[in-house]
């Protein structure tokens, strides 16, 4: 036979209190006058019933879903090949279980995107959104913010007024080319993570652009390539670049995941890493160290940031939102052997 559930009503009459002081005990409701003694009773009668409370209850009794959005503006089949997405998804979900909600993960194609945002706000499935990658031309996001919905970006757009969580992409970016550059490069390619639509490919691919030019190095289109997330795509935007007659001696992927791509395409070249081409990354995934050789990339805190977003969203969503609404994380670039330098130990 099947054990009869505990209720709050069982709670109260084992602690001999009121269903109300259980509910205001268990939920921790603050400005409440609760002695200690009570609070204790109320605590220790819960644990020997083996109490567990109702979501459903939960969530009709606060008016709210009990669960955050993850939405991925990407087609689907980035998403098998993505290794920083997993990263991402172990910060949410570890952000969501500390604060017992659910995450509900929804990936959206870019024409489909303003209709997905706006069904998943009106039909009230979930309390909050976070968005990760955003796009410049995603019109979708101007709807969004009329409906006022609480939502952070895992990017930045300085021309929307959403809170957001990311790093400099482009002073990361930069730094990483200078390092190319202090080791005597001067031929250096560059393949984005995606097209620079998103905010962040834009941002990496500026910071090139302007590490070139500072240390007097001509910046030439010839020379850049446009990645899509996914190894396939810096594989053939390799292969683009070694088949072009101006010789490189070096190459700034803006994506760990893409730079896979492209060091197949340096080697099935013939071509050694790093003698013949440096190769640089970004992002910093778990494989990036144990590539052969070890990937020299700026290492990207990421699940940190998925953990400030949801932290930020759920401030939000609770009415308590943080005075600052863009927080930019630290990042580091890591030198190993791909670019021809010494190993750092980290």
């Amino acid at each position: 036979m099947n054990k009869k559930r505990v209720t709050s009503n069982d709670v109260a009459e084992h602690a001999g209190v009121s269903r109300t002081t259980v509910s205001l005990v268990l939920n921790n409701v603050e400005g409440v006058q609760i002695s200690e003694e009570t609070r204790q009773r109320v605590i220790d009668a819960a644990l020997e019933l083996g109490y567990v409370p109702n979501a459903a209850a939960q969530a009709l009794a606060s008016r709210r879903a009990q669960i955050i959005g993850l939405l991925l503006t990407r087609n689907p089949h980035h998403i098998s090949s993505d290794i920083f997405l997993n990263q991402i998804l172990d910060g949410l979900i570890t952000s969501a279980q500390q604060h017992s909600i659910r995450l509900l993960i929804d990936i959206v194609e870019p024409r489909h995107q303003k209709k997905a945002y706006l069904e998943l706000v009106r039909a009230k499935r979930i309390d909050g959104l976070i968005l990760s990658g955003p796009r410049f031309n995603d019109e979708a996001l101007f709807s969004l913010q009329q409906e006022h919905f609480p939502t952070v970006l895992m990017g930045q757009l300085p021309d929307l007024d959403f809170y957001s969580v990311d790093i400099d992409n482009y002073s990361a970016a930069k730094n990483a080319v200078n390092h190319l550059i202090s080791l005597g490069h001067k031929e250096i390619a560059c393949v984005t993570n995606a097209h620079p639509a998103y905010s962040a490919a834009a941002d990496r691919l500026r910071g090139y652009q302007d590490a070139l030019e500072s240390a007097g190095i001509p910046f030439l289109k010839q020379l850049v390539r446009y990645g899509d997330f996914d190894p396939e795509s810096g594989f053939q935007q390799m292969k683009s670049l070694l088949a072009d007659e101006r010789k490189i001696t070096a190459v700034f992927v803006a994506s760990d995941v893409v730079a896979i791509g492209a060091k197949a395409a340096i080697v099935e070249w013939g071509l050694h890493i790093p003698q013949d081409i440096a190769l640089v990354g970004f992002d910093d995934v778990p494989l990036a160290r144990y590539l052969d050789p070890p990937l020299s990339t700026v290492r990207l805190p990421a699940s940190e940031l998925a953990k400030r977003a949801s932290q930020m969203l759920i401030r939000i969503i609770q009415g308590d939102p943080p005075r600052q609404k863009q927080v930019l994380l630290d990042s580091q670039f890591i030198v190993r052997q791909s670019c021809g330098a010494h190993i750092n130990p980290n």
